[in-house]
């Protein structure tokens, strides 16, 4: 099992991260910020799928000026995401932001930078010191780019000076991040500074691109983190819609038992040796699973063969083992029934649909029994 990294614990509007708090999923939006309502509508889409905290982009005095008003409209911590200018930061810190993004890389004016920790200090607002490595180069005026080992040292670096920096007028309410697109850079990265601090970190790979390659680096990168102990709260970068971000941060934090696992729908890769539509018949269970049953710790086994089917099945709670042109049909290691191919899906889920009504008392409308 694995130990989680012991950090210092801030909160962010009523989501605490660090210390012992749960590992929290982060998104951001893609609206302008200016727009009110669309930014406002697409972080309740966000909150309806488990996020927990949402950052947005201020580049504008107009953006900068409606985060008070998206700030009355949502229910999770609002995270302003400033960059180069400390005026829209103290301006985020004016509208009662939660907590603020600010990068090293691009925010250099130090006697700016203490005005905003100042400030954000009176306010208790926590502060991200995001560091990522498309920027640091520039901050340290390097005319190459660096090899990824001098790379995660830079961001290590740079990170802790700005640490320093902070703590040296009195605040330290502070959230690392150290994010590159290159999955062993972060991960280096971010062992590194776990073994010199005590600050909470935000993990993630940046830039990972198109859904199926940022799903495998984020699992990879993110998920192998965590499994370290590393990470207090996370975000999935994709470039797509932000709900994909939330659905496989969530889907992560579950793999690594982070999350009340839910329902997990098991099935095996298939072979040679199926002789059954198994593709066809784990979609068909899934479509007709009810949704009030998503979220229950329970596990449900659809397997193609003899060889792992029937102990897959019978250790799952409900289980499927096909054979040729059949299935069996499990229940905690009880063989329950042999029913043809055709009617695997409806024997199985009327049977879980039964089982439950006589834990519940209801049926699967809802209705007491």
């Amino acid at each position: 099992m694995m130990q989680r990294r012991k950090t210092r614990k801030i909160r962010l509007g009523s989501v605490e991260v660090g210390g012992d708090a749960p590992v929290s999923v982060q998104s951001m939006t893609t609206t302008r910020t200016e727009d009110v309502a669309a930014t406002a509508a697409q972080i309740r889409e966000l909150e309806r799928l488990g996020c927990d905290i949402v950052r947005v982009a201020v580049p504008t005095d107009a953006a900068a000026a409606a985060l008070g008003r998206i700030k009355d409209a949502i229910e999770i911590p609002l995270v302003a995401d400033v960059h180069f200018s400390h005026k829209l930061a103290l301006e985020a810190i004016r509208q009662g932001v939660d907590g603020l993004r600010i990068n090293p890389g691009n925010m250099r004016n130090m006697d700016a930078v203490r005005e905003v920790v100042l400030a954000a200090g009176e306010r208790c607002i926590p502060i991200r010191i995001g560091v990522n490595s498309g920027s640091i180069s520039e901050r340290r005026g390097l005319d190459v780019v660096p090899d990824a080992s001098d790379l995660c040292s830079l961001m290590v670096d740079t990170v802790l000076e700005y640490c320093s920096f902070f703590e040296s007028v009195g605040f330290g309410d502070i959230k690392l991040s150290l994010k590159a697109s290159d999955v062993p850079t972060t991960m280096a990265a971010y062992r590194r500074v776990a073994a010199e601090c005590d600050y909470p970190l935000h993990v993630g790979i940046t830039a990972a691109g198109l859904p199926d390659e940022s799903i495998i680096k984020s699992s990879v990168g993110i998920g192998g983190l965590l499994s370290e102990g590393i990470g207090d709260t996370i975000r999935v970068s994709i470039t797509g819609p932000p709900a994909d971000e939330v659905r496989v941060g969530i889907q992560i934090l579950k793999a690594l038992r982070l999350r009340p696992p839910g329902l997990r729908l098991l099935s095996c890769p298939t072979c040679g040796r199926c002789e059954i539509d198994l593709p066809g018949l784990v979609e068909s269970v899934r479509r007709g699973l009810p949704e009030d049953l998503l979220d229950e710790d329970l596990e449900i086994a659809v397997m193609g063969c003899v060889v792992n089917g029937p102990g897959e099945a019978a250790r799952a709670d409900f289980g499927v083992a096909g054979g040729k042109g059949f299935a069996h049909i499990f229940e905690k290691g009880e063989r329950i029934k042999k029913v043809a191919e055709q009617n695997i899906v409806r024997e199985l889920l009327d049977h879980i649909a039964r089982r439950r009504a006589m834990v519940t008392g209801r049926d699967s409308a809802g209705n007491n029994l």
